[in-house]
């Protein structure tokens, strides 16, 4: 009986054998469709959001980096810019940067009492340095921008994050903050639309964002203690990136003039950010639908603690190769007159080294039509998109003046280079010229600027 059993089992044992391979075979096939559903489902995010994107306000090119979120709000814009090999690749981290100069003609020939965006008229200076640097380890990612100008410099990003197998994300650090359509506004222009000048599109600040989709949805959650920190320049508190409140040592005269006075101003504390995008894929025309939520308080410094919120509805409409994205906002600065100023419809703020008083209580509507054109017949261009675009600051203070912009340009990408060709109009925009601003606006005249920026981009 025993001898009976024992041969039996070795009868068996092939077969047991056979089960036990095949059943590891089965969990290594298993474990191997896992990882292409992730990879899939990642495709899948990319392709809803465009390429994941770094890009600047004034270079605005838009270059592919792995340590984005996987899955975001979708993109404005997604000019190709590839990666020639240029870059410099140490185990997970990837090196690049870019390097751009700017011709510019019209009203704004000289650097004037604003900020520096392209020196004197007719002339062809540097614009801009930076260094980036991408981490990506398994699921361990990160990002870090630094940025030099014509006297000043400041960090852009610097924030670590985790991929998670659901793709969705965690960033910690100075990251952008998510309002609005996408990263940059509606806008795919060098100027940006108004939203970028009063701290609503490509803004980055010091916190922790999540980033998460479900179905349909593309969901944003942030929370965020600080704006990003001063960088190195003249200014007391603009040597920054985004426009932010900020502290800054001049006040206001009666008549509009700038006068010495001690530092004031409001410090971002404590900002709590929402934004959900719902994609219309099965539509003939795919849509994205979102909406965006902001609050944060304001640290007053000779002046009353304050808060400030904003609301807008955002939609992204594709057709072919044309792109319409719209967006309607509305914001508010929530301070008391008891400041330098001595006004509550007026609050400092600042970037790119100058500061200025912007209005606090206003609607922001902004439209931009623009079509991609790729180029495979011509070997020195890739693709160009011409655009049309104007958005406006529509202040609820009876005497302002509304500050409006109107461009009208092209994006030209070949490889590494991104070039712009933009013709803007403005009243009220003091990239544009020197007469206006984003407060009273008091002299209300249009100016003109053609801007030409030229980008290599490593």
């Amino acid at each position: 009986m025993v001898a009976a059993l024992v041969g039996a089992t070795l009868l068996a044992a092939p077969s047991v054998q056979a089960q036990t391979a095949a059943e590891l075979a089965l969990e290594q096939r298993v474990a191997e469709l896992e990882r292409q559903l992730a990879e899939a489902r990642a495709q899948l995010a990319e392709a809803r959001t465009g390429a994941p994107v770094t890009r600047d306000v004034s270079e605005g090119a838009e270059t592919a980096t792995a340590a984005q979120a996987p899955v975001a709000a979708p993109v404005v814009a997604a000019e190709p810019v590839a990666d020639d090999g240029s870059k410099i690749r140490i185990g997970p981290l990837t090196i690049g940067g870019a390097i751009r100069a700017n011709y510019v003609i019209g009203d704004y020939p000289g650097r004037g009492p604003g900020p520096s965006r392209g020196g004197h008229g007719g002339n062809v200076e540097l614009d801009t340095f930076r260094i980036n640097m991408d981490l990506k380890h398994e699921q361990l990612v990160g990002q870090l921008e630094y940025r030099w100008y014509d006297g000043y410099n400041f960090i852009h990003t610097g924030w670590l994050g985790w991929d998670f197998d659901d793709g969705s994300q965690v960033q910690v650090g100075v990251n952008r903050v998510p309002f609005g359509p996408g990263p940059y506004g509606v806008s795919h222009s060098w100027f940006f639309d108004q939203h970028y000048y009063v701290g609503l599109s490509d803004d980055m600040d010091l916190g922790i964002r999540y980033v998460t989709g479900v179905g349909d949805w593309s969901l944003d959650l942030a929370y965020y203690a600080s704006s990003e920190w001063n960088g190195r320049g003249t200014s007391h508190d603009s040597a920054r990136y985004g426009y932010d409140t900020v502290e800054w040592g001049s006040g206001l005269a009666a008549d509009g003039t700038l006068i010495d006075a001690p530092t004031n101003g409001y410090r971002e504390r404590n900002q709590f950010n929402v934004r959900a995008i719902y994609a219309f894929d099965d539509v003939a025309v795919p849509t994205d639908l979102g909406l965006s939520l902001q609050w944060g308080q304001l640290d007053g410094r000779r002046a009353d603690d304050g808060e400030h919120w904003a609301v807008s509805v955002h939609m992204i409409n594709s057709w072919n190769n044309w792109l319409l994205a719209t967006q309607l906002t509305r914001y508010r600065f929530d301070i008391d007159d008891d400041n330098p100023l001595g006004t509550d419809a007026l609050i400092p703020m600042g970037a790119y080294d100058f500061a200025w008083p912007v209005a606090t209580d206003a609607w922001i509507p902004a439209v931009s039509l623009s079509y991609l054109h790729e180029t495979p017949g011509i070997p020195w261009l890739d693709s160009v998109r011409p655009y049309v675009e104007y958005s406006n600051i529509l202040k609820r203070e009876g005497d302002f003046n509304d500050s409006d912009l109107f461009v009208l340009g092209a994006a030209w990408a070949r490889q590494g280079w991104y070039i712009y060709t933009d013709a803007a109009w403005s009243s009220g925009n003091y990239f544009v010229g020197s007469d206006g601003d984003f407060g009273v606006n008091s002299d209300d005249e249009r100016n003109f600027r053609f801007n030409l920026n030229l980008g290599y981009y490593f």
